[in-house]
């Protein structure tokens, strides 16, 4: 029975169909009427879908325009962006890439029955990135064990931020009993430090958040014309005709106004399906609660989310045709999701330090892409899913995670740099979750408590 292929099927359904159906699951065992349960569930794909629509338009309306901006800059680098969809499709190619199914549920099972979480993580689809972690970890180290060592750490990390950020989203999105447990979230840990020091400069320390913003700024601050005014900036940039220019304007403002409406679906399916789940714990599991972990798509309603990560398209452009030793040119991945989850998780939806933050941070992705290039050409040459143009290397200018991939790799080749970086990562990582577990809702301390936090 060839197994990888039974997994690739089910896979094949998409996050949209496979992570609801699991949600289903959990509801009837939770307590759900299976009316409720389904209802739940197709909320839930309805919300992953229109979020995939309104991504999908929002990268096919940018993309070109970041294009034109690249060849007005004179940019011309060797490596070909093929996003998170491309590094998703060659990481299923790896014939050892579904077993790390039973590395995400078994690190999770014994986690939860060693106390050492409260995720549960349903985000399934997504363990493509641990494959992904032992995939790259494997071919630098050349110790598979060490790759599937490393993918269980990856898993270890991923439910622990999933502890971390709960509370976080339920104040911000008034979503009880989910999280998320992505790997792109990690940013929020080497954020961590300069977001400690924006602690004690005054400005960092207001309310810069899309409320805030409305009482000072009126109609500016409405999602659909913040983002027509940055699609036309974009657009301009990029030397577009007047008639494209008001074109890309529109279409990025309807994204953005779009963004919110869809996020509607996914309240309408966690709100039932967390009360079920606390009803159950309050009565059967006393002194303990337990979060559902899902794919970073349930943080959409937040504005200054999409604001940070299409404001960063310029920003990524012109440091790629500035950075020494940078190879790629961001195109498929110039969304870059990692720089917008890690600083809303991190900074409660403070728009300031999100923007600052990402324009520290986005070089630490381009020279990850640029250093993974040849691992990444390597799979893809391996499967069928991905064309590499002759002479040319393919990679993902948004990688999530570079640093820690990079330095799990490397210690496992006995590097001391590398053991000393991931000490200090997970070092870091600790001092924040411990922080996090003090002070769950950071943001508060510089922004006035909203109606949920009342």
């Amino acid at each position: 029975m060839d197994w990888n292929a039974i997994v690739q099927g089910i896979l094949s359904v998409g996050a949209q169909v496979l992570i609801p159906i699991l949600i289903m699951i959990l509801g009837l065992i939770f307590g759900m009427k299976p009316s409720k349960a389904v209802t739940s569930g197709l909320y839930l794909g309805t919300g992953f879908i229109g979020m995939s629509m309104a991504i999908n338009q929002l990268t096919q309306t940018v993309s070109p325009a970041a294009k034109a901006l690249a060849k007005y800059t004179g940019i011309n680098l060797p490596a070909v962006d093929f996003g998170w969809t491309g590094a998703a499709s060659i990481t299923w190619s790896w014939t050892l890439a579904f077993l790390f199914f039973a590395v995400e549920i078994v690190v999770n099972i014994i986690m939860l029955l060693a106390k050492l979480t409260d995720t549960m993580n349903a985000d399934m689809w997504n363990v493509w990135g641990v494959a992904l972690t032992g995939y790259m970890v494997y071919q630098i180290s050349g110790s598979l064990i060490w790759g599937f060592i490393c993918g269980a750490i990856q898993v270890m990390i991923c439910l622990k931020l999933g502890d971390m950020w709960s509370k976080e989203i339920a104040n911000m999105l008034g979503y009880e009993g989910v999280t998320v447990t992505h790997i792109e979230a990690f940013t929020a840990i080497i954020m961590s430090p300069i977001n400690k020091l924006m602690d004690y400069i005054p400005i960092f320390n207001r309310e810069w958040d899309a409320t805030a913003l409305k009482r000072k700024i009126g109609v500016f601050s409405e999602p659909v014309v913040m983002g027509s005014i940055i699609g036309l900036i974009l657009a301009l940039a990029g030397r577009y005709s007047i008639g494209d220019a008001l074109n890309l304007a529109v279409t990025v403002g309807a994204v953005m106004a779009i963004f919110p409406v869809m996020a509607k679906f996914f309240m309408d399916a966690l709100t039932p399906f967390g009360s079920t789940m606390s009803d159950f714990m309050k009565k059967h599991v006393k002194g303990r609660t337990f979060v559902i972990g899902l794919d970073w798509p349930i943080l959409g309603q937040s504005t200054e989310l999409w604001v940070t990560m299409v404001l960063m398209i310029p920003v990524s452009i012109i440091y790629a045709a500035i950075l020494p030793g940078n190879t790629i040119l961001p195109i498929a991945g110039v969304i870059n999701y990692c720089i917008g989850v890690g600083g809303l998780l991190l900074t409660g939806g403070n728009l300031l330090r999100m923007l600052v933050l990402g324009v520290i941070y986005e070089p630490v992705f381009l020279y990850g892409a640029s250093y993974f290039a040849n691992i990444f050409t390597k799979l893809a040459k391996s499967s069928t899913s991905i064309k590499v143009p002759a002479g040319s290397q393919v990679s993902w200018s948004s990688i999530e995670a570079p640093e820690l991939r990079y330095a799990m790799a490397w210690a496992g080749r006995g590097n001391i740099w590398a053991i000393i970086g991931l000490i200090a990562l997970l070092a870091i990582f600790w001092w924040l979750y411990r922080s996090f577990k003090k002070n769950p809702i950071p943001a508060l301390k510089y922004q006035k408590p909203t109606a949920k936090t009342k």
